[in-house]
């Protein structure tokens, strides 16, 4: 937003999110109180207002010179001054394309770097430059070749629909020897129809293109007071749309690449599209990525892409295709989503606005362009049909006869007037120094072969066009509408739809394509990981899955599935705080598992320093990835941990003469659950021998078991 005090004081853009930018006209509002400590705009000095002025410069430059298109003929100020230094030069012939950019630096401040690849962008849109050479790929992301080997011109449609110089307001130049449009007169939607973005300071534009035909079958509707049909995107690159989020250009919508399988080719699916935006090579690495870490069961990748995509994908025999292809829209570059947020310039301001809302901006300014256009041939038509008259009565009348003997400028001026006078009704003025020059440079010739038949013809014609340009000033509407269904009859078969819209595609559960793809083992060298190819299989998981990993002095961590990770903390080399544990029982790897936030755990610790053994209920909560945490005091050791509440916790005491309880049995329901964080309650200050959740073999049933009390 851009926020004002006067001329001559601070002048602050305050960059707003894109979600804070929602008003269609930005507002002029007040700046937000200073933080404390700091002082006052008005009081900063010469230098924060120096700062604030050239800061204001830059963003002003930034929205309305560089990033963002005007909504009145859709076009950055670098494709405006591209398209016009083309046209000056236009002669239905190619030109480098270095040449071109020679051209436009006459107008345009920057570098012939932007320029020519701002060229190449256009050409690959189609509608307004041709090109010829190698302009680069939009599908497989290939650049174009240097300027001084390719060449382009205008399109028809560009020279047709773009130019009208009459009506046409022109500005200095940047270095004031040149003139430049303020605007072109743009009869087609081109914000709507090339697609645009661009980052500006404190806001963005992400314009999607559309298909051609569709927006001037709308502008139709809307010229005609009809509800303005509605409008998806259309990409060069095709591909199936999903855009029921879009709402009329305010919102998004996901894009995916045609997955296609084809009769006798087993175990094979050929990608026949790319989402806009995604290259061949883009794509294929993200498929690489995800065969990588297990998501995908392809064997080779073969790219056969050149004017059309075409990506052969070797699977794994056995493989299920419809799983593959939802398994490539949910981890590779074959599905995405695309937000859309129309910010335009609007009488050089910017302001967000719908599709619908560019549309009927477009519809009164192509009435505007007519008006003015029908304004100025009905003026030219006036003064032709003035001056043929004029002629007629000067050699119909034989006036340059008055005119043979006499010897100077101020006589013949004098007769010719003279000669007019019986016919000042017909002509209804006075002779103009003008118009009697203009008589007098009348050829001989032309006087001896003046043709009163093929005058009245040409009179004629001119009073029918001038009352079929009449007709069509009294009605902008119509003759809006009938230039835009000539455009259908002569463009329409050259742009045809290319994106497949669907009502919405279906959800996939990337956790279910993925929820057995890694197995976790550990490795007899205390390693663990999805890597690892021999030892003890631990749990199947996804690649999505967040594990925990517990170590017996309550150490534990939450991370993505390791590929290979040394798990075991006695095993780490260089770690002197390990000297300090020798005397204790030695940190090993405890457990691992797959973290869900409220998932119960039971676990019970031994602390040395009292002597006493804990019982904890808990669950994780919240957590941050790769950070440490502690389960249990510093110095304890963890002696049981399960996943849930067992139903009993079995006890061996070790032997003490005179000992007379010598097993016990827990309830750990009895103790309320926890946050992971809290310190267990007192289970027993006896020295525990041995501990399960069952009876194990070293339970003795002659000995009997009491139950054990919890100290809560």
């Amino acid at each position: 937003m851009l926020t004002s005090q006067d001329d001559n004081d601070n002048l602050l853009f305050d960059g707003a999110s894109e979600a804070e930018v929602q008003e269609v006209q930005p507002q002029t509002i007040q700046p937000s109180t200073p933080h404390e400590g700091l002082p006052e705009v008005r009081s900063r000095g010469p230098f924060g207002r120096l700062m604030d002025q050239n800061f204001l410069q830059f963003a002003s430059y930034s929205i309305c010179d560089r990033a963002l298109p005007t909504v009145e003929d859709g076009l950055k100020p670098v494709q405006r001054r591209i398209l016009h230094a083309m046209w000056e030069k236009d002669d239905g012939r190619f030109s480098k394309v270095a040449g071109v950019v020679g051209n436009t630096m006459h107008y345009h401040p920057h570098g012939d770097a932007a320029i020519k690849d701002a060229i190449v962008t256009l050409a690959n849109k189609r509608y307004l430059i041709q090109g010829q050479g190698n302009f680069g790929n939009l599908l497989t992301g290939d650049e174009a070749a240097a300027g001084r080997y390719i060449e382009c011109r205008l399109t028809k449609l560009a020279r047709e629909q773009l130019f009208s110089p009459k009506i046409t307001e022109y500005v200095p130049s940047y270095d004031g020897r040149n003139k430049e449009p303020v605007l072109l007169p743009a009869k087609v939607p081109l914000c709507l129809m090339l697609g645009v973005d661009g980052i500006a300071v404190g806001l963005s534009t992400a314009v999607l293109p559309h298909n051609f035909v569709e927006l001037l079958e709308a502008e139709i509707a809307i010229l005609q007071k009809k509800p303005c049909p509605t409008l998806l995107p259309d990409f060069l690159t095709g591909g199936v749309m999903d855009a029921s989020e879009y709402d009329d250009g305010r919102g998004s919508i996901r894009i995916r690449a045609s997955i296609e399988e084809r009769k006798g080719e087993k175990n094979k699916l050929y990608i026949t599209s790319v989402p806009w935006g995604v290259t061949t090579g883009r794509l294929a690495e993200s498929i690489e990525k995800a065969i990588k870490t297990k998501k995908l069961p392809i064997r080779h990748i073969d790219d056969f892409t050149a004017e059309k995509v075409e990506i052969e994908l070797s699977l794994a025999p056995g493989s299920d295709t419809e799983k593959v292809r939802k398994a490539l829209y949910a981890f590779t570059e074959c599905e995405r989503k695309i937000a859309s947020r129309i910010v335009v310039l609007r009488d050089n301001r910017p302001c967000e606005m719908t599709v619908s809302e560019v549309l009927t901006c477009h519809s009164e300014l192509l009435q505007e362009i007519f008006r003015r256009e029908f304004e100025v041939r009905l003026g030219e038509i006036d003064a032709l049909i003035a001056r043929k008259t004029l002629e007629a009565i000067f050699i119909e009348k034989r006036i340059y006869k008055r005119i043979e003997n006499v010897k100077t400028a101020e006589a013949v001026a004098a007769e010719i007037r003279e000669g007019f006078k019986p016919y000042l009704k017909t002509i209804g003025h006075e002779l103009t120094d003008d118009e009697l020059e203009m008589l007098l440079k009348i050829p001989i010739r032309r006087i001896s072969l003046y043709d009163i038949n093929r005058h009245l013809e040409e009179m004629n014609a001119l009073r029918a066009e001038h009352a079929q340009v009449s007709d069509d000033l009294a009605h902008l509407a119509r003759t809006a509408v009938r230039h835009l269904k000539a455009l259908i009859k002569e463009y329409g078969k050259d742009y045809p739809r290319l994106t497949e819209t669907v009502d919405g595609f279906q959800e996939i559960d990337e956790r279910a394509l993925t929820s057995t793809e890694l197995t976790i083992r550990l490795s007899e060298d205390h390693y663990l990981g999805h890597d690892i190819r021999q030892g003890e299989t631990l749990f199947p998981c996804s690649s999505l899955d967040k594990l925990y990993i517990l170590w017996s002095d309550g150490r534990y961590r939450f991370m993505p599935p390791p590929d290979k990770l040394l798990a075991d903390a006695a095993y780490i080399p260089g770690k002197d705080w390990l000297d300090a544990l020798k005397p204790r029982a030695p940190v090993r790897y405890f457990d691992a598992g797959i973290y869900h936030r409220d998932d119960v755990f039971t676990c019970v610790y031994y602390e040395p320093l009292y002597g006493f053994t804990y019982l904890k209920r808990f669950t994780w909560g919240g957590m941050i990835m790769n950070k440490d945490y502690m389960l249990i005091p510093e110095g304890a050791t963890i002696i049981l941990f399960c996943k849930g509440t067992p139903e009993s916790i079995y006890v061996k005491f070790k032997y003490m003469k005179g000992q007379r309880i010598t097993q016990q049995v827990f309830d750990p329901s009895e103790a309320r659950i926890t946050s992971a964080s809290s310190k267990g309650i007192q289970m027993t200050p006896k020295q525990i021998e041995r501990i399960d959740i069952k009876k194990a073999q070293w339970w003795v049933e002659s000995e009997g078991a009491t139950k054990g009390a919890l100290f809560q």
